[in-house]
């Protein structure tokens, strides 16, 4: 069911279409998560670490394609919010277009060059051979992943999150299922893991495809509807260019921050692998709400209605608040058995629940942080926020990650990612009163 956010009580909206989008987000998460619990469990810590190194090369490799799809996705839900829905369409089928091209480019050019980019990263010696055979099989897929994703980006821009959500729930339900029958059964090994993966993601995108070509009123993808805008993929690119020099820029710096990390072993790459994952399933919420807001203030200021695109951001950074402290208790609580889930080896374990301490100390900033981000996303005013994360990384992040973890050991860097959370919200919410970000509408009448 589509969304109309620009009516109605503003946190029973975003509430209501936050919750479906919250759950696909959660399961969505679960691909790379049930790799790395079945991986850990019973194929042990040295491919558990591989899969790790290969997240951060692989968010490397696909975050300009994932930055202007961002861009695209803004266009249609203002284009949405203001009801003109035959750009709607327009803006689609070129989105659609350009990312399944893309995808097939990021397929043969990871598979290519999978070795030296784990080499690149400083990535222990005696994990690369099974990080690059998981790696290139995974990547393989990338096509599948991007045309399914890119349909689900589409789908939560015009406000319907129920319909993706059971797309995710489908494929990840598969992936779990195939992960335990290709490791356990046909001995596949870590090489099984990345087929289940790219197996599910095949399906899901089927799945996504047959909806949009049959079901959906204002969607198609059929041959004569598939048509490239270049002017409405040029107003995409204009906003999404910014988000893909940031996710680029990130990409390359979580690569030279996992450079560091792997300076202090196989046990702490690992550990900050699972940490990190379990960092981004509990904070999934306010990430979430964060999604949420780009589209209720992408709607709403195509229909013109800004007063409430700022009562949205109010109520988003009051669910931070209360969804801050209750993840922080989690940890502070239950660090030590969620690490468990990922492997019984004590040191990884200990190490992981450090990370966890130090990084939910920020939860609250971060969380803040995402909702502006978010608001900002939605009028279409990128490359304020691609300047600052690119500069809270390189130069705030990065820098002090090497000077306190030379000063502090390891948990230097999770306070050097910490404090460069704390600058960013402050630029970023400050930018945000100001209110420039009211002049980005790509709607024209």
């Amino acid at each position: 069911m589509k969304q109309n956010l620009t009516t109605g009580k503003e946190w029973k909206v975003i509430t209501a279409f936050a919750l479906p989008l919250l759950i696909g987000n959660i399961l969505q998460q679960l691909y790379n998560i049930a790799d790395s619990i079945i991986v850990g469990q019973f194929l042990g810590k040295e491919a558990l670490a591989a899969v790790s190194a290969s997240f951060f090369t692989y968010y490397f490799i696909i975050s300009f394609v994932i930055g202007i799809g961002s861009g695209i996705t803004v266009v249609v839900s203002q284009y949405y919010g203001a009801k003109q829905y035959e750009m709607v369409q327009r803006a689609f089928s070129s989105f659609f277009i350009f990312m399944l091209v893309a995808g097939i480019l990021i397929s043969i050019t990871g598979i290519i060059f999978a070795e030296p980019l784990f080499r690149l990263s400083n990535t222990p010696e005696e994990i690369i051979p099974a990080a690059v055979s998981y790696f290139q099989i995974y990547i393989g897929g990338t096509f599948l992943f991007v045309t399914f994703n890119s349909i689900i980006s589409i789908l939560r821009g015009m406000g319907e999150s129920v319909k993706p959500m059971v797309f995710i729930l489908i494929s990840t339900l598969l992936n779990i299922s195939l992960d335990l029958l290709f490791i356990l059964l046909f001995g596949w090994g870590i090489e099984g893991a990345a087929r289940a993966t790219v197996v599910a993601q095949g399906f899901g995108m089927c799945l996504a495809l047959w909806y949009v070509r049959d079901k959906h009123p204002l969607l198609s993808i059929k041959k004569k509807d598939l048509v490239f805008d270049f002017r409405l993929f040029k107003d995409g690119l204009k906003i999404g260019l910014p988000t893909s020099v940031q996710q680029c820029a990130i990409a390359i710096g979580l690569l030279a921050l996992l450079g560091i990390v792997n300076r202090f072993g196989t046990d702490t790459l690992t550990a900050y692998g699972a940490a990190g994952k379990i960092d981004t399933i509990i904070t999934q919420a306010i990430l979430t709400l964060s999604g949420a807001l780009a589209a209720f203030c992408g709607q709403n200021i195509g229909a013109g209605k800004l007063d409430r695109v700022r009562n949205g951001v109010r109520f988003g950074l009051i669910v931070d608040v209360l969804l801050s402290i209750i993840t922080f208790t989690a940890i502070f609580f239950w660090g030590a058995n969620m690490m468990q889930a990922f492997t019984d080896d004590p040191n990884v374990i200990a190490i992981g629940k450090e990370y966890l301490l130090v990084i939910g100390g920020f939860f609250v900033i971060h969380g803040a942080l995402n909702i502006f981000n978010g608001a900002l996303r939605g009028a279409g005013d990128t490359f304020f926020t691609m300047l600052v994360s690119v500069l809270c990384l390189w130069l705030i992040r990065i820098p002090l990650a090497h000077y306190l973890s030379d000063i502090m050991g390891r948990s230097g860097i999770w306070w050097a990612i910490g404090l460069s959370i704390l600058i960013g919200c402050l630029i970023t919410g400050t930018y945000y009163r100001l209110g420039r970000w009211k002049k980005h509408s790509v709607v024209r009448s």
